[in-house]
Order: C-alpha cells, then sequence, then structure tokens
C-alpha cells in the first residue's frame, strides 16, 4: 500500500515535480481561513462534537486492556511474530483502530521489558490521537516523549518515514538514545540529526523508520535538498541525469525522503513561537569594502539623538530615521561628491561610492545593533564569535546569522573581526514547510491559547488528554515590586526561605543570560550555593538538569529548563514540598511562563511556584507604557502591586505582545507566500 493510500489521502494532494513525497501547497483563500479559524478555536471545538476522537481514543485504551494479559503471557520471540502479523494487518487496514489498539498492548508490553517503564492509558489516547494528526494537548510532566512512541512506531511499522521534531539538538540526541532500544525490537532504525554531522550522515538517519532531529535542523536540510537539486528537481530531470551519469546529478543529492509523517515535540513553540521569521539558508560572499561603511554607520550612528534624528520602536523591534535626517545624509552625499566642496571631518562624511539608499540602510541596521539588540539578551559572544541566542527556549543559534548586514554590524560594535556578507540561497517560514507533510501531529502541554491559530494555518485540531494523576500545585501567588532591585532582594530571600531553610530544591527562571548572571551574583553575596544554566553554560544542561531536583539544590535557569526536562525529585524532597519555582519576569506569551512553572508538581509529585517580578521589567516597559504611571500610583506603603492591578498590567502587556507577535507570523508568511510566487517562474519556489 502505498503512503497516500496508507494516509487516506487523494493523489491529487501530492505536490508534482518534487524530488520525494510531500503535500502540495495551496494558499487558502481568506474567507478559508476565517472559516478555519472559528472551526478549530471555538470554545467547545466543533471538530470534537463531529468526529468523536475523544471517543475514538477511550475505545483504544478498552481495547488495548483487552489484549495485555495475553501479551504478558508470551516471550520475546513470540511478541515479534505477533508484531510482524500486526505490521500486515496495520498497512491492509490503513492504521484501523482495532490494528492500533493490538499493536499499542503489545508496544506497552513491550517497552515494560526494554525500558522498565509502560505507557498510560492518557499515552495510549495521545497516540491515537497524533496518529489521527491532531495537536495532543498533555500537561507538563505527563510524558509526551514516551507517548509519540506509540504513531512513531506504529506509523514506521506500517512503511510510513517518521520525523520526530523537537526544538534542540540536546533533546532530540537524548529521546533518540533513550528510546531505540523500543524500536530496535521491532527492527526499526532510530537515530538523531543534530548539528555539525556531515550530509552523509544525515542521510543515513534519514534512511531510517524513525528520525529525532530539532525542528532547525529538519527545515535546513529540506532547503539544502531543495538548492542542491536545483532545477532538477523533477523525478524526470533527475532520471535523465542519472541515465547520462554527468555531474551530481547522477547521484542522490538529497538527504530527506519525503515528508510522510512529522510529530512535533512543543508543538506551540515550533509553530507560534519560532515561526515569526523564515528560515533562511545562506552563503556568505565577499565582503570586502564593506569594513569602512560599517565603521562609517556605528559612528555616524552614536552621534545622533533620538527624536530628531530617528525614533524606536521597541516592541517590533524596529527603528526608523526622520525625513529631516535622511535630507541631510543626501546632501552629505551631494557635498562629498563636489570636487569644490570642503568637507567638514567633524560631519562624518559617507565613505566614497555610497549611495543614498546604503546610507539609510547601514545607518539603520547601525541604530538596530547600538539600540535593539544587547548583549547577553538577543546574542552572546563566545571564543570571539557572536552567536544569536533563542529567546524561546534560551540556546545558541550556532552557525544562524542576522541577515542584510545587522550581524556584521553588531560585530563591529563588539569590535571582533567581521565575516562576511551573507546571501540568500533559500528561504520558506515553518508555516510553509511543515503544511507539506502528508500527515502532519504535535504535542504540547500549552496549545489551548494558541488553537484558533494553529487551526487555520497548520489544519491542526487540538485534542486534550486528561491527567494520568491528580496535579498536588501550591501557588504561592506573585508579587510586584517598585524595580529591578527590589525584585531580587525578594528573590534571595525566597531561595532562602525555599531551599537553606526548609531544604527543598529551587528553580529560579529568568529570561535572558544577563538576568541569570545578575541573580547570580546577588545570590554568591547572599553566601548562597546554586549553580546557573543559560546559553554560556549549555553544554553542561544535561549534568545540571539532573541534579536540579536534589534537596536544597537551587538553580538559576533561562529557558533552556523550561521545556521538554524532566526535573526527577531526589531523597525527602517530596516529603517537604517538591520542587519550587521562581519566575523573575514574564514572558510575552503567558504560555512560557505555564512552561516554567510545569517543570514542578508532575506525575503526581508536590510542588509550588510563585512569580517576584518588578515595574521597570521589558515586557511591562515595552508593551504596557501607558498603564506603568497607573500602576506606580497604586504601589502600596509594602513597595508591592496589588494583586487585582497586577493582573491587569499583566493582561494588558501579554495581549499587546501576542498581537504583535501573531501580526508578525501572517506577515511573514503572506511575504513568503508571495516571494513563492515570484520566483514560481523560474521553476524553484523556494
Amino acid at each position: 500500500m502505498s503512503e497516500t493510500a496508507l494516509l487516506g489521502l487523494p493523489t491529487a494532494e501530492l505536490a508534482s515535480g518534487r524530488p520525494y513525497v510531500e503535500r502540495i501547497e495551496r494558499a487558502p483563500r481568506w474567507i478559508d481561513e476565517a472559516a478555519l479559524g472559528l472551526w478549530y478555536g471555538a470554545a467547545v471545538p466543533l471538530w470534537r462534537t463531529v468526529g468523536g476522537g475523544a471517543r475514538q481514543a477511550r475505545r483504544v485504551v478498552v481495547q488495548a486492556r483487552a489484549c495485555e494479559a495475553e501479551f504478558a503471557a508470551m516471550d520475546d520471540t513470540a511478541l515479534r511474530h505477533n508484531a510482524q502479523r500486526l505490521q500486515r494487518q496495520l498497512r491492509q487496514t490503513g492504521m484501523a483502530l482495532p490494528a492500533v489498539a493490538r499493536f499499542f498492548a503489545l508496544m506497552r508490553e513491550v517497552a515494560g521489558r526494554v525500558l522498565g517503564k509502560r505507557h498510560y492509558d492518557c499515552q495510549l489516547q495521545a497516540g491515537w490521537q497524533l496518529l489521527q494528526g491532531s495537536l495532543v494537548e498533555m500537561a507538563t510532566g505527563e510524558g509526551k516523549t514516551f507517548a509519540a512512541t506509540l504513531p512513531a512506531c506504529t506509523a514506521a511499522l506500517s512503511g510510513l518515514p517518521v520525523h520526530v521534531v523537537t526544538v534542540n539538538d540536546y533533546l532530540a540526541a537524548r529521546d533518540a538514545e533513550s528510546m531505540a532500544p523500543l524500536y530496535a525490537f521491532f527492527g526499526l532504525r532510530c537515530g538523531a540529526v543534530v548539528h555539525g554531522q556531515t550530509r552523509q550522515e544525515r542521510r543515513r538517519v534519514y534512511a531510517g523508520e524513525v528520525a529525532y532531529c530539532s525542528n532547525k535542523e529538519l527545515t535546513f536540510d529540506y532547503l539544502r535538498d531543495r538548492t542542491a537539486l536545483g532545477d532538477r528537481a523533477s523525478a524526470l530531470h533527475r532520471a535523465v541525469a542519472r541515465v547520462a551519469g554527468g555531474g551530481q546529478g547522477g547521484g542522490e543529492p538529497t538527504v530527506l525522503r519525503g515528508l510522510s509523517f512529522a510529530i512535533v515535540d512543543e508543538a506551540d513553540s515550533v509553530f507560534i513561537d519560532e515561526a515569526r521569521t523564515p528560515l533562511i539558508l545562506s552563503a556568505t560572499v565577499d565582503g570586502k569594502g564593506q569594513e569602512a561603511a560599517i565603521a562609517w554607520a556605528l559612528a555616524r550612528a552614536a552621534a545622533l539623538q533620538v527624536g530628531p534624528d530617528y525614533t524606536i520602536e521597541r516592541a517590533l523591534m524596529r527603528v526608523r530615521l526622520s525625513d529631516g535626517l535622511r535630507d541631510r545624509l543626501e546632501d552629505d552625499l551631494d557635498e562629498s561628491r563636489s570636487d569644490t566642496a570642503v568637507v567638514d571631518a567633524a560631519a562624518l562624511p559617507p565613505p566614497p561610492g555610497i549611495t543614498l539608499r546604503e546610507c539609510t540602510e547601514k545607518l539603520t541596521q547601525a541604530l538596530t545593533a547600538l539600540h535593539l539588540y544587547q548583549r547577553d539578551q538577543h546574542y552572546v559572544v563566545v571564543e570571539d564569535k557572536v552567536q544569536i541566542v533563542d529567546e524561546s527556549t534560551g540556546r545558541v543559534m550556532p552557525d544562524r546569522a542576522w541577515e542584510r548586514g545587522l550581524h556584521q554590524m553588531i560585530e563591529a560594535k563588539e569590535n571582533l573581526a567581521t565575516s562576511g556578507e551573507r546571501a540568500t540561497l533559500a528561504r520558506i517560514t515553518y508555516q510553509r514547510y511543515f503544511r507539506r507533510y502528508l500527515r502532519l501531529a504535535g504535542m504540547s502541554g500549552t496549545a489551548t491559547e494558541v488553537a484558533a491559530e494553529i487551526g487555520r494555518v497548520y489544519r491542526l485540531p487540538v485534542a486534550h488528554v486528561p491527567l494520568n494523576r491528580p496535579k498536588q500545585w501550591r501557588d504561592e501567588g506573585s508579587r510586584c515590586l517598585v524595580d529591578g532591585a527590589a525584585k531580587w532582594a525578594a528573590v534571595v530571600d525566597s531561595v532562602r526561605r525555599h531551599a537553606v531553610a526548609a531544604g527543598r530544591p529551587v528553580l529560579v527562571g529568568t529570561r535572558t543570560v544577563r538576568a541569570s548572571e545578575e541573580l547570580s551574583a546577588q545570590l554568591t553575596a547572599a553566601g548562597i550555593g546554586h549553580v546557573v544554566l543559560n546559553a554560556k553554560q549549555d553544554r553542561e544542561e544535561a549534568d545540571v538538569i539532573t541534579q536540579a531536583g536534589h534537596a536544597g539544590r537551587v538553580t538559576v535557569a533561562t529557558n533552556m529548563a523550561g521545556r521538554g526536562t524532566d526535573i526527577e525529585l531526589g531523597a525527602g524532597v517530596a516529603e517537604s514540598g517538591g520542587l519550587h519555582v521562581i519566575l523573575t519576569e514574564y514572558h510575552e506569551s503567558p504560555r512560557i511562563d505555564r512552561q516554567l512553572f510545569g517543570r514542578a508538581a508532575r506525575q503526581g509529585d508536590p510542588g509550588s511556584g510563585e512569580a517576584i517580578v518588578a515595574l521597570d521589567d521589558e515586557l511591562f516597559m515595552v508593551h504596557a507604557p501607558r498603564l506603568l504611571s497607573w500602576a506606580r500610583g497604586l504601589v502600596n506603603t509594602t513597595g508591592t502591586l496589588p494583586a487585582t492591578a497586577l493582573a491587569v498590567l499583566r493582561r494588558a502587556a501579554q495581549t499587546s505582545a501576542e498581537a504583535r507577535s501573531r501580526t508578525a507570523r501572517m506577515s511573514s508568511l503572506e511575504h513568503d507566500r508571495r516571494l513563492a510566487s515570484m520566483l514560481a517562474f523560474s521553476g524553484r519556489g523556494e
């Protein structure tokens, strides 16, 4: 049975002229998008009423339980024999419910033997929903990674290449290694694609039945495939090239072998938080002669004044030059080209040969580098190189660079050697890429808030899975202090009470590298031992997370510890109250706040959390500036903002931030679609 038949897809849904199987991309009309937004984002999702997905998931559990005793009595040889029989049934029936339920029961028995743990009933439900192409919302700590093995193994055994996508290389390598014995029992090859591998190594991993990879590595591999094929992307072109035996076309330049089935872990992060900007595959070009223009732009930018010369839109991360400054730049260029004019050196004239457009672009990039992109927040300097920090994950993105000269401007700002400028070879948004899979599924602990957008853009309904055990979470409230100094003093006091006095492990979440280091200095001054986990110490992540649940342990971390990590409690910690989480600054999305708090009280363990923030936090300053004077007037004698006022301030700021991000994502998607439409004349859409 073909992949499309196995997934119930009509042949018309396949993209023609592509080197491997993928779904055709059609830009929906606006009325269709609006209707889909209402359908997927309804308060009581209509798809659940019509499709009965939850009822089918419960039937899977009932039927799987009925097979447990039968499989428990078998030895490993008999289990493998039954797996082979079920493989034929899965292919013949198109992964129908009875065959899937029976195979899930077999997998649960095998997992108990080879991994020492069994799938919970809620994970069986999640596995069925994922197999049907849904975004499954499971509470943090409910074992999404383990649940993904059910649909991944089922689909792979049926003959579909499976990509299990997560948010970083660390998680991809960890999950592939830990789950490999389960796949190996069924004769399935499992591997991880991580940064630094050669194309041959990547091709071997993708050639296996199950490939674990990060969203960035996977999408860039797709772009590299498209670039390597060039105008030979169609099957006919490649067949002719193989017959002719000429050039690269005679071989197999691609590493992927089809976009059949993808299971995206932390799907809201990938589909929403990281979808604001397209992924751009670029090559370094000769940047000789740019040093003078960069030096001029930085020097001129430092002499300009905000207001008369330029305005800063921090919420949009954008700088706008004033009309007066543009006129002066034009005059400076005219004077510099004159043979008789005497140019004052103090006026910082533009370098020879530069155009007005280049002047404004360089000056805009210089102002952006100076005022909007800050060290230890948006990037770090490691081994004399500027490395971008992903704000949503807190991790560095190696070999990534800002485009249009911004990266070189930041390098010059940090007095580093400037690298060559980058020329765009290919680009695509996550929205366009993931819609090309024949079947797409996702998992997240926080998907409800963005269900409408995910449904409209990715055609994914959100399915909710019940908890395996009741949650023992204690909310210790939120406090908002007048400034950062008061906030850090309150955080140190809370750490002292929970970790030093009560002997509980404490996880303190910060938004930036700079904030984590500032808090570290405060804790050191107070004589409180701790460890720091941020983009500069990411190599020690596994060790830090392993020990973060021990009694009295204090961990200061950026968002690196917010997703995909499971902090196991040490001996006696549950009796003392479990892990305590302190959030020190609200994020632009409340989903990320919930992810951090989700590190505690997992799988029925006790835990607690609190938020300690300040009025001068970036979120409030940038996205709710008009409410700050009102909020400062409400600060009481203890120096804190009343809870009701804090709730209003937080909601206003996060609503504004999310609205701007949503607009940016839609604009990026539309721009990418228009660009693809223009490039389609040459036969290359990326």
